[in-house]
């Protein structure tokens, strides 16, 4: 068994990266660094390898707030790989990990509706300032980044979402709103400081990603489900069970911002990424229940009963995928079955195991 990773990085040798060019480096030229805030977390370690395999020299930041060493454990000696741990909402260190780099995926923030339903002042600051740092550094080091936004923009608006239709948060006593206006407006400080300055920037609106490692400490409800299902415990489904969502194969997700990045054509833009293939959370649940044979209850619970009542649950979520279609060539198409298949044959990691554990009892 491996030793644990330390609990301060340290210094892995390696060849210095080359010199960046005085103009935008392409991300496929391998010039420097890519850049990867958030790259402990769920989709950005995944991304990381994901990098790695393509030949990049990859450097993590990240500050292990919601992230962990262990999702990195699979390429935790590469030598191509270091790992700073600090915050993207510090402008020091965003220009220091810049300054070295070729290109920057910004995947940092703070996700879940149960913590922005607990700490909203938390989410909506955080997550605003990590972008608005970052596209600040990334725009004094003339580099390419790609932003990672959310699905949450579009609100309650009709399906399927397309880039061009608008955001819509709705009323402002409504916490969740404020998590997409937190989102949009990181948008489109990233689209002026490409339409004033010519910073290359490409947003990755995300759907529901899912897939191994995924912590469901913050409400995240497939490892939610899987755990409730192998503990014998209620699937507790909120609301009726009849609000859809797409859900997106994390290896699949990664991929397709690596090669959004490397792809001239979509900066300057937004581009849904994730699965259009809808399912109930309801189906969900009963998905999950079968791959494991388990016997838990699917039981209702009103959405009054976990969130305050003025947080809205948008009852279908289905992105229009023609634009990154366009852009790459392809679209996920993993099922959720078989990532479920997956997910129920593996244990889950010791770090999902106590973070799930935590909410159990909290």
């Amino acid at each position: 068994m491996p030793p644990p990773m330390p609990s301060r990085p340290t210094p892995v040798p390696h060849a210095p990266p080359a010199p960046r060019a005085s103009t935008p480096a392409d991300v496929r030229g391998h010039l420097g660094e890519v850049v990867v805030t958030g790259g402990a977390g769920f989709l950005g370690s995944h991304l990381v390898e994901q990098l790695l395999r393509e030949g990049h020299w990859v450097h993590v930041l990240d500050d292990l707030s919601s992230g962990s060493f262990e999702n990195l454990a699979v390429v935790r000696d590469h030598p191509r790989l270091r790992l700073t741990i600090g915050s993207a909402a510090d402008p020091a260190i965003a220009q220091r990990v810049c300054n070295s780099a070729s290109a920057v995926f910004h995947l940092a923030g703070m996700v879940g509706v149960q913590r922005l339903a607990a700490e909203p002042l938390v989410v909506m600051q955080g997550n605003l300032r990590c972008t608005e740092v970052m596209l600040e550094a990334a725009a004094a080091a003339r580099l390419p980044i790609l932003i990672a936004s959310s699905s949450e923009v579009y609100g309650q608006g009709p399906v399927p979402f397309r880039e061009c239709d608008p955001v819509r948060p709705g009323s402002t006593q409504n916490l969740r709103g404020g998590y997409a206006c937190a989102k949009a407006m990181g948008e489109w400080l990233a689209l002026a400081h490409n339409h004033q300055q010519g910073l290359p920037v490409t947003i990755a609106r995300l759907f529901n990603v899912v897939g191994p490692r995924q912590n469901g400490a913050y409400g995240m409800v497939l490892p939610r489900f899987l755990q409730q299902a192998r503990t014998g415990q209620p699937i507790t489904v909120f609301g009726d069970g009849s609000q859809t969502r797409c859900f997106g194969g994390v290896r699949e997700i990664a991929r397709a911002l690596a090669q959004l990045l490397a792809t001239p054509a979509a900066r300057g833009q937004c581009v849904n990424v994730g699965s259009d293939r809808e399912i109930t959370v309801l189906q969900l649940a009963e998905i999950v229940r079968a791959a494991l044979g388990s016997r838990s209850p699917i039981v209702l619970v009103p959405h009054d009963r976990v969130f305050p009542k003025s947080f809205v649950d948008p009852h279908r979520r289905v992105p229009s995928l023609d634009r990154l279609r366009e852009l790459i060539g392809w679209v996920p198409e993993q099922r959720i079955e078989s990532i479920v298949e997956e997910l129920a044959a593996a244990e889950p990691s010791p770090s999902v195991q106590r973070a799930l554990a935590a909410r159990a009892f909290s």
